[in-house]
C-alpha cells in the first residue's frame, strides 16, 4: 500500500513542476509482453491490453512531464507443437501455457519536445499487481479428426506465486497528429523479480519459476487530450 501511495505521490507531485496548466487525456493500445529468459527459456510473447489516464504537464517550451495510471495485462506464454504414429494412426498435437498477469501501473514520463508534434520520452514504471491466473490447453489431430483429443483447462489463480510490485523503466516516442490526437510507442523493461517463489506448485504449470523473472512490454496505442 506504501508504495501505491508512492506512485500516486508522484503524479501529484508533478503539478508543482509545471509551467502552464496541465492538460489531461485518455490513452490504450495493444501490450506484446514477454518475461525474461531466465527460467522461462521457452516462453513466447503474448498479446494482450493497456489503457488509462494521463497528465501532461509541461515545464517548459521544450520538456513536459505525463504521469500516467494504466491497467496493463502482461505474461508470456508457450505453444509446442508435434506430431507422430500410434497404432497405425497419424496424429498431430498442440499443447498452450499462457501466465496472464494483469496490473495497474503508474509510468512517469519526462518528454523531450523536438518538433511541436514529436516527442521523445523516458522514466519510471511502477506496477501493482492485481491479479494472475494460468491456463493450460491441448489439442489433438488424429487422422483429420481435429480435437478428437483435447482439453482447455479453467484459470487458475497463481497470484501467491508472485510479487504484489513490480518496477521497470520505459523509453518511447510519440507524434500528435492534432492538438487532441496522438500516437505513441514504448518499451518498458522490468527491473525487479516479480516471482514470489521459485517452483511451481501447480503440475499443471508448463511455465517454471526459476532464477529471476522480469516483466518486458513493447506498448502501441493511440492518445486523445481533452
Amino acid at each position: 500500500m506504501k508504495k501505491l501511495f508512492l506512485g500516486l505521490g508522484l503524479v501529484a507531485g508533478t503539478f508543482a513542476f509545471a509551467q502552464t496548466s496541465p492538460t489531461f487525456g485518455l490513452k490504450a493500445g495493444l501490450n506484446v509482453s514477454s518475461i525474461s529468459d531466465d527460467g522461462y527459456e521457452d516462453s513466447k510473447a503474448k498479446a494482450g491490453f493497456y489503457g488509462g489516464i494521463f497528465m501532461n504537464a509541461p515545464i517548459s517550451e521544450m520538456f513536459s512531464i505525463q504521469p500516467e495510471v494504466l491497467y496493463s495485462q502482461m505474461g508470456a506464454k508457450i505453444t509446442e507443437r508435434g506430431s507422430g504414429t500410434v497404432a497405425g494412426s497419424d496424429y498431430s498435437y498442440r499443447l498452450s501455457s499462457s501466465t496472464n498477469l494483469d496490473y495497474i501501473t503508474v509510468p512517469v514520463m519526462f518528454q523531450f519536445n523536438a518538433t511541436p508534434n514529436f516527442y521523445l520520452e523516458a522514466g519510471p514504471e511502477f506496477g501493482f499487481l492485481i491479479s494472475a491466473k494460468a491456463r493450460n490447453s491441448s489439442y489433438t489431430n488424429v487422422e483429420g479428426n481435429f480435437d478428437a483429443d483435447s482439453y482447455d483447462s479453467d484459470s487458475r489463480d497463481i497470484k501467491d506465486n508472485f510479487s504484489g510490485f513490480n518496477m521497470g523503466a520505459a523509453l518511447g516516442l510519440g507524434f500528435n497528429f492534432t492538438q487532441n490526437f496522438g500516437i505513441n510507442a514504448r518499451y518498458v523493461a522490468g527491473f525487479t523479480d516479480i516471482s514470489k517463489k521459485n517452483n511451481g506448485e501447480d503440475g499443471n504449470t508448463t511455465l517454471e519459476q526459476s532464477g529471476k523473472n522480469r516483466n518486458n512490454a513493447f506498448q502501441v496505442g493511440l492518445s486523445y487530450k481533452f
